[in-house]
């Protein structure tokens, strides 16, 4: 690099520690400064005026941080200092309910964005009001007594049920005679036999198959 380029550099970097007046890093220096200039020439440009002491150098492990000279700047009294003080406070406080009151209007905005638009709502609405015609309509017919169902379906029902009763018969059967079978070696009753291996039987919920 020039040496123009290195005044150039060293210029840049003390003008924006002394505009800001705070510390930073050869990082914070290349990502704030907007990359006009490379790590190695904003590195360089500190060091050398670390060196000359137009910027002050402090190390923190491997990490070094520079700040501008505080002897450039005037004193500031204590008084100055507690109104500064006083100012960040009011500032920050300030900042908090500007925050506060942001993240209300968000909350408020995820609100209506979640909400349901006027045309869904009138959609919506149109829907719940013929399902109510319809359901009307079925009530209706129920409370005349008419038949809400094909022969057909009527037939396949009880069809069905005939079927799942014979089931339910030939199951109770096979049980029984296998509970009988048992019985025939077993030295104690058959209710002491139930109860040992946890049957449950139709007598348990006073129910029996029904006539078909």
């Amino acid at each position: 690099m020039s040496k123009n380029k290195d005044a150039a550099a060293s210029k840049a970097v003390a003008d924006y520690l002394n505009r800001q007046n705070r510390p930073y890093s050869v990082t914070d220096l290349l990502n704030n400064m907007g990359k006009e200039y490379g790590k190695t020439a904003i590195t360089k440009a500190c060091e050398s005026l670390a060196a000359d002491g137009k910027i002050r150098e402090k190390a923190y492990g491997k990490q070094k941080v520079y700040v501008a000279d505080q002897s450039n700047f005037p004193d500031v009294d204590d008084a100055e200092l507690k109104s500064m003080d006083a100012k960040i406070v009011e500032l920050t406080e300030s900042v908090q309910q500007v925050q506060d009151r942001v993240r209300k209007l968000e909350s408020e905005l995820k609100t209506l964005n979640n909400a349901m638009s006027t045309d869904d709502a009138k959609m919506e609405t149109e829907r719940i009001e013929n399902e109510m015609v319809s359901l009307e309509e079925k009530l209706r017919k129920l409370k005349e007594g008419q038949v809400l169902i094909t022969p057909q379906e009527k037939d396949k029902v009880y069809k069905e049920r005939v079927k799942y009763v014979k089931e339910w018969k030939k199951r109770k059967r096979i049980s029984t005679d296998i509970i009988n079978a048992i019985l025939e070696g077993y030295p104690k009753t058959k209710k002491h036999l139930v109860e040992e291996i946890g049957l449950e039987t139709d007598e348990d919920y006073s129910v029996k198959p029904p006539d078909i």
